[in-house]
């Protein structure tokens, strides 16, 4: 499968891209600094451009099967960088016709079904007095995605680590199944498999140890 990635030079875009490649996907990646892939590989596509550009995301999505999201904040982003980042990512799959969405955004964003302990609610709290704008970004591209019409799934993540990629982690909702940490490749090991599996399509799972 054609895969284009989001976010794909950062600390989770790096071990989705190779997991992806290694999963004999073929990849093509947006990212404003070609530098900063790590990764060379025959069926990976770099496509230079920024993801608020939509000239730029409307490349990267053409002829592609499936966007993988794994955007993340940086200094200078606007902070509402998901929000426009996502309407622009929306807007181009359904020009090309490209329907399936998977998007990473963090456990703080809340579905309906979840039964957050305290602990969950501390954490969001304190999300709430540190980074409101964050937080609220990631709850209105939440929302884009779930009015698109797509077929979508958002991966909440608790705390990431940069631990290693076991293939053995929980996936829920926040509440009694949710943990409070994730590797970035067991992030990445999930999407990869939902692409083929598809059993959270119109879902928000939180994955965690």
């Amino acid at each position: 499968m054609k895969l284009c990635i989001l976010g794909a030079t950062g600390r989770t875009g790096i071990p989705l891209v190779r997991q992806a490649l290694d999963a004999d996907h073929s990849v093509k990646a947006l990212v404003r600094s070609p530098t900063k892939m790590t990764i060379n590989h025959p069926n990976l596509e770099i496509v230079q451009g920024d993801v608020l550009d939509t000239e730029s995301v409307e490349k990267a999505v053409e002829g592609t099967e499936a966007v993988l999201c794994v955007l993340g904040h940086a200094k200078a982003s606007p902070d509402d960088l998901q929000t426009l980042a996502m309407r622009a990512v929306t807007a181009a799959m359904k020009k090309h016709n490209v329907r399936r969405l998977l998007d990473l955004t963090g456990a703080g964003v809340r579905d309906p079904e979840d039964r957050p302990k305290v602990f969950d609610r501390l954490v969001v709290a304190v999300l709430k007095l540190v980074s409101p704008k964050v937080l609220q970004d990631g709850v209105n591209h939440a929302a884009v995605i779930r009015e698109s019409g797509l077929e979508w799934t958002i991966v909440r993540a608790p705390m990431l680590t940069d631990g290693p990629r076991t293939g053995n982690y929980r996936v829920g909702l926040v509440g009694a199944s949710s943990g409070s940490r994730i590797s970035r490749a067991d992030i990445a090991d999930f999407m990869v498999k939902e692409i083929q599996e598809r059993r959270h399509i119109g879902r928000m799972p939180t994955l965690s140890y």
